[in-house]
């Protein structure tokens, strides 16, 4: 500051209205507070009419610029808060994706799992029914071969009655001849 940190006095706007005397006041050079008030009754004008005006002319500019330092202080920590937010919602996106990532993988292995089960179900029922057709080819071939025996029987039997010459009765129920 200039000459006039000398004559330092409490303005009567740094006093607290609640009357704590325990609190810290702020000490304001007279002179500014003065040029301050007597700006704002003069309508904001600055009227170029000697030393009286540049102190107020400066009173206003120190005004100016701590309303300017307070505004940047303002907006940076505006700043600060967004960047951390950002990052706060970028970590969060992060996670959301290396979960969603885990959850498809393990979605994934149960798909190949459920895959590998369905593949040795139905090889389990291909071998079941080729199973099937084997038994029931057996079954064909032995009833082929009845059949190629009984009648082959038949006509042996019929070759015997042709030679004799008789005929063939039947019994009922073991006891009666028909």
């Amino acid at each position: 500051m200039d000459d006039r940190e000398g004559s330092m006095k409490v303005s009567e706007t740094d006093i607290s209205r609640s009357g704590d005397a325990g609190k810290e006041k702020a000490i304001v050079p007279y002179e500014e507070v003065a040029a301050t008030v007597e700006f704002e009754k003069s309508g904001g004008e600055i009227k170029p009419d000697g030393s009286r005006d540049r102190d107020v002319v400066l009173a206003k500019i120190a005004t100016e610029k701590r309303l300017g330092l307070i505004q940047a202080w303002v907006e940076n920590e505006k700043s600060k808060v967004d960047n951390k937010a950002q990052k706060k919602l970028s970590a969060i996106g992060a996670w959301e994706n290396r979960k969603i990532a885990q959850l498809d993988a393990e979605l994934k292995k149960i798909e190949e799992e459920m895959e590998k089960r369905r593949a040795e179900s139905i090889e389990k029922m291909q071998n079941k029914v080729a199973l099937l057709h084997k038994e029931a080819e057996e079954k064909r071939t032995a009833v082929e071969a009845k059949r190629g025996e009984d009648i082959l029987k038949a006509e042996e039997t019929a070759a015997k009655y042709r030679t004799t010459g008789t005929v063939r009765t039947k019994k009922l129920f073991g006891i009666f001849k028909t």
